[in-house]
């Protein structure tokens, strides 16, 4: 059976595997995604005990919401862990900025809750910071809200650490949620230590690496290969000097995942599963044969030494 984790000090608990959903309705992000592809993942994933969803605005500018709402009426309330994220702001102009004014932060919330047919979020984030609102005046809004019962913990993403600081004065911030995985580690040093000592729980976004980590691409002469609108081309993992190196890596864990005779991608969920300073990972998933196989990652007993060996492979 699976041990639920507490969000913070919130009241809200959750399944240790989520679902991200960038890939579902964020055609902004992603090309060739399909709607009703989208609901089947959400679907899939609360059909195989996945409870906590994660999305944002800007997932297709609202429509992730959109398509998880139509899905969520399906399924009893107090059983689904719903997450989403606000900060961007869409200018007459086309322009999309970052804001984290209250007045803002209010607006977008209560958008959200539209477009998902909910009363409330379980969890909502500061997306990113705006480099202009104090923190901890975003973080005041979001105790009223929270208060007013629209929102049950209070996130921020893509925060740094004095950012976080300055956002916790009051001690209201339940849940981070930055980039980290095997392959980007920064936050090991600094930031993921003074979120166990402050109680706050660690999601990290991108736990494939943008695919990498997925056991996909294992042929250093057959590279990954990204249609020109996909925001993966430009990540510095994928420059040609770094793919064979990266490759040699992500081949190192072929003979692990044979003897759990699972995937890569399942056991590299597993790994941040037993990873003592991490909360919940939420893997996306285009496909609902994706949420399958990532759920596979809940039945690996990783044993101590084979989460060291993994840790190695990628220090």
């Amino acid at each position: 059976m699976t041990v639920m984790i507490q969000i913070g000090k919130s009241t809200v608990l959750a399944e240790p595997l989520g679902l991200g959903t960038n890939k579902v309705g964020g055609y902004n992000l992603f090309p060739h995604l399909n709607d009703q592809m989208g609901r089947d993942v959400v679907k899939t994933a609360l059909d195989n005990g996945i409870n906590m969803i994660d999305t944002a605005f800007v997932y297709g500018y609202g429509h992730s919401e959109e398509l998880i709402g139509q899905v969520l009426k399906d399924f009893p309330r107090d059983k689904v862990v719903v997450a989403t994220k606000g900060a961007h702001y869409i200018e007459s102009s086309g322009l999309v900025v970052r804001r984290n004014d209250p007045a803002f932060l209010r607006e977008t919330l209560e958008a959200s809750l539209k477009r998902l047919n909910l009363d409330y979020v379980d969890i909502f984030y500061i997306h990113f910071p705006d480099g202009v609102t104090p923190p901890i005046e975003a973080v005041e809004e979001l105790t009223k809200l929270k208060k007013e019962g629209k929102l049950r913990a209070i996130g921020l993403s893509n925060f740094d650490l004095d950012q976080i600081k300055a956002a916790n004065i009051t001690g209201q911030i339940d849940i981070v949620e930055n980039r980290y995985n095997l392959f980007q580690r920064e936050p090991e040093a600094k930031l993921l230590p003074y979120l166990m000592q402050q109680q706050i729980t660690f999601v990290p976004y991108e736990p494939f690496a943008e695919s990498l980590l997925t056991g996909r691409y294992l042929d250093p002469q057959n590279p990954p290969r990204f249609d020109f609108s996909d925001h993966r081309q430009k990540n510095f993992l994928f420059l040609p000097e770094q793919v064979p190196g990266n490759i040699e890596k992500v081949a190192k864990l072929q003979p692990i995942a044979a003897r759990y005779n699972t995937s890569i991608a399942a056991l590299v969920l597993a790994w941040y599963l037993k990873h003592p300073l991490i909360g919940a990972v939420i893997p996306g998933a285009r496909t609902p044969e994706q949420v399958l196989s990532n759920v596979q990652a809940r039945d690996i007993d990783l044993s101590n030494a084979d989460f060291e060996t993994i840790d190695g492979i990628f220090k």
